[in-house]
């Protein structure tokens, strides 16, 4: 019997509404599944509009997209995108806020975070609980650390970072050295540096602020584990922390680099790290240690034409200028660096430097203090300041001065050695035989 409607055959009542149902319930399965992929799609393109943000700056952006992407998923990696979107932005309260409401501070990524929070907003106490208790001896070797951790959530990608427990080590040293402990600051230092060799900025403290002897420098270089690749690393650390020992050392070391033409990269492009700047810097204020400096002039007027804001290589420059009273290009850098960096002591160094070479050394030593106001950790400003006493025959002042140097910088032999000429200069040549040997 043929349906008189549309001249097909009718289809059973009870097989219609079942095969409608099977048709109809595939379908919603097979909708739902591509909305879900829709969704991951969706989620992970935000994730990655949220890196490009935050690698253009545009660090609101981030934030307003991380915060819709952590939202959405609960992922523990997301939160800690939000937060690190945060703390880029200076949203340093709100991003500590969510770290601690998220209960994911097992994580040592999420407390290290958390801690770098509470160091921006300078609450060192705080900073240093967070990171939880340690126990460390003097060589920087930990002996006793409640890190409480249950995992990474990146684990994939640790090959390519710095430790994290370096990280970690070196924020407490920071944290101690704000708190005026740098006995502690000098141990964790050494720990961090330890933990993982590619720590820069921890060896970098220990001996910008001259915070080891030379034997505790060699000690420490001799105790570090550098990776297969990392020879380049190992030669430059020698050369950076032995400027400051015998001429024949020193000079076997900086040779040592140049002929293996330490190089990071394995292909054959001829390029190598001898006409490095950080390389070049290390070898003239070797230049300056031995008195050479007229050679380190030269190289350091050199290097700034290449990189004029490379502070450190700034730093020996005018060292240099006042050695030699290059007055006129004491004033230019004084200038350019109080424009560019009002806020760093380097910069009132710099104008202390200009007014000592003219010999106004009341406007030297205001300048030398502003130095060590900005950070007491500046070693060059507390020498000049007991120079500046001292071209005044102010000895007392001098002493005291140079006294604090040798306090805070116990691996710098310039306050010493001043303490001694002016022993010198006070006939008190039995003091000043006892100081200087």
């Amino acid at each position: 019997m043929l349906d008189t409607k549309l001249g097909f055959p009718p289809v059973p009542p009870s097989s219609a509404p079942a095969a409608a149902q099977k048709n109809t319930k595939r379908r919603r399965e097979e909708e739902g599944e591509g909305a879900t992929e829709m969704r991951e799609e969706a989620v992970e393109r935000l994730r990655g509009v949220v890196r490009d943000s935050v690698g253009k700056h545009l660090y609101a952006s981030a934030i307003f997209l991380a915060d819709k992407v952590a939202a959405a998923t609960g992922d523990p990696a997301d939160v800690y995108m939000l937060a690190q979107a945060l703390f880029l932005g200076r949203h340093f309260r709100r991003a500590l806020h969510i770290l601690n409401s998220s209960r994911l501070l097992r994580d040592l990524r999420f407390r290290f975070l958390a801690a770098k929070c509470l160091e921006e907003l300078k609450e060192w106490h705080q900073c240093l609980i967070i990171l939880g208790d340690a126990k460390i001896d003097e060589h920087g070797n930990v002996i006793d650390q409640d890190d409480g951790s249950d995992f990474h959530f990146d684990k994939d990608a640790e090959d390519h970072e710095i430790n994290i427990k370096a990280a970690i080590c070196f924020l407490r040293g920071k944290a101690y050295e704000a708190l005026d402990n740098c006995d502690l600051a000098r141990q964790w230092y050494k720990a961090a540096v330890k933990a993982d060799p590619l720590c820069y900025e921890a060896l970098e403290c220990l001996v910008d602020n001259y915070m080891l002897t030379c034997e505790e420098e060699s000690e420490l270089l001799s105790s570090l584990k550098f990776g297969k690749e990392d020879g380049w690393l190992s030669a430059f650390y020698s050369c950076l922390i032995r400027k400051h020992e015998k001429e024949y050392v020193v000079e076997a070391k900086f040779k040592e680099f140049e002929q293996e033409s330490c190089s990071i990269s394995s292909l054959s492009s001829g390029q190598t790290l001898k006409n490095n700047i950080d390389v070049l810097a290390c070898k003239a204020e070797y230049y300056h240690q031995s008195g050479e400096y007229q050679k380190c002039f030269e190289l350091t007027s050199a290097l700034l034409e290449r990189d004029p804001f490379h502070l450190k290589c700034t730093l020996v420059h005018l060292a240099a200028a006042m050695e030699l009273g290059h007055s006129n290009d004491l004033y230019l850098m004084a200038c350019n660096l109080v424009k560019d960096y009002p806020q760093k002591a380097l910069s009132w160094f710099a104008v202390g430097c200009y007014y000592y070479c003219i010999k106004k050394y009341d406007q030297a030593r205001r300048y030398f203090g502003k130095a060590t106001g900005l950070d007491g950790t500046f070693p060059p400003a507390w020498i000049g300041t007991g120079i500046a006493y001292a071209a005044q025959e102010e000895g007392d002042q001098a002493m005291a001065a140079f006294r604090t140097a040798a306090r805070l910088f116990p691996g710098c032999h310039l306050p010493t050695l001043y303490m001694g000429m002016q022993y010198l200069r006070m006939h008190n040549f039995k003091l000043a035989e006892q100081v200087i040997t």
